[in-house]
């Protein structure tokens, strides 16, 4: 019988015992959950799991592989996985390697065999906390050291932000669009030319000026890691661009928005992560079924008086979902819209994006 070769210490000093997939390096990051049952590969490959340690919740991982259309991102940068039962003989004939090939290619640790349920209880009662997987035989002491000295990090969005613009065109395209990529998920990009736009994505760190020279007839703010304070560069391009171009903001291009206009953002306790978060449209009464993923949130308070009006509230817990200053042409959402594998539910807000982008244009 294989013995456990893997732990996690939570910086608390609970430990969980387990076996080690994927890379085996030693690394510490902040530990999160997800309850999504099926997608994770595109969990691992979104860019806003950079440093961050995801419990699934669902137990089998693994099952149907790695497939090449599936990525987010071509270099994920998630900080670690955490499963229960890890599956390395993948069924889907679709497959291209094992989930464990992917994280050891990337320099990403898993571990399985550990009771995922308790750490998710853990994380819901006691917030996220840091997390360091180590070996075995790394004395406890010795692993919360490691973590007490290994420096928060601040410089999520520039290290996945690309470094030179790109382009990612459609046949027969109506409207060119900037992205401003602060850990833009690839799906994003294939839902805007779905609706025919020409696709520019940009650095974090371009500036009003280049944007403008562009002549973008909108302006999309990418989702991304971390804290959306750190995200000065593109606050200021927001301040400078509003009312200008249509602009469409999803999950930290949400938050960015709202801090452009003058509203806060604050640390959530656990975040919300996984395809089953149901979120109120205010405007239609309908009930949204979304994908999310988020360790921030933008304070309700804080909106009065910015111009903004709340669109979207999540049901759970009353957390602002959306934003809009219609003067502006300016709209926002906490949650994924282009959700890979799903829920379909929220894919009409690319269409209000066009929609927005025409009268603009026609009213030139």
């Amino acid at each position: 019988m294989k013995q456990k070769d893997r732990k996690i210490v939570l910086e608390d000093g609970s430990e969980y015992l387990g076996y080690g997939f994927g890379s085996n390096v030693e690394r510490v990051c902040e530990i999160v959950f997800n309850t999504s049952m099926v997608g994770y590969q595109e969990i691992v490959s979104d860019p806003s799991y950079t440093d961050q340690m995801v419990v699934m919740t669902y137990p089998l991982i693994g099952n149907y592989g790695i497939t090449d259309d599936d990525y987010e991102t071509k270099i994920p940068t998630l900080g670690g996985l955490i499963v229960y039962d890890y599956n390395d003989m993948p069924s889907n004939f679709r497959y291209t390697k094992t989930l464990s090939e992917l994280l050891e290619e990337y320099g990403i640790p898993g571990i399985s065999g550990v009771d995922t349920r308790k750490i998710t209880r853990s994380i819901r009662d006691l917030g996220s906390r840091r997390v360091v997987i180590t070996s075995i035989d790394t004395p406890k002491e010795k692993a919360l050291e490691i973590i007490k000295n290994t420096p928060v990090p601040h410089d999520q969005v520039s290290r996945v932000s690309c470094k030179k613009r790109w382009y990612s065109r459609t046949a027969d395209h109506k409207y060119n669009v900037v992205a401003i990529d602060c850990g833009i998920k690839l799906n994003i990009i294939r839902c805007l030319n779905a609706c025919g736009c020409n696709v520019t994505v940009v650095p974090y760190n371009t500036t009003a000026e280049e944007i403008e020279f562009m002549k973008p007839d909108g302006i999309f703010l990418s989702n991304g890691p971390g804290d959306p304070e750190d995200v000065v560069e593109v606050i200021e391009t927001v301040k400078a661009l509003k009312g200008k171009y249509p602009i469409f903001g999803i999950c930290l291009g949400h938050q960015m928005i709202a801090l452009s206009y003058g509203a806060k953002t604050y640390k959530l306790k656990f975040g919300h992560r996984g395809g089953n978060h149901p979120v109120k449209n205010i405007e239609t009464g309908k009930v949204e079924v979304t994908s999310q993923n988020h360790s921030y949130a933008v304070d309700a308070k804080s909106v009065e008086g910015t111009g903004l009006k709340i669109t979207h509230i999540n049901l759970l817990d009353q957390t602002v979902e959306g934003l809009e200053c219609e003067e502006d042409h300016v709209f926002s959402v906490q949650y994924h819209p282009e959700s890979a594998p799903g829920p379909q539910d929220s894919k009409y807000l690319f269409d209000k994006f066009i929609k927005i982008m025409e009268e603009v244009k026609v009213n030139a």
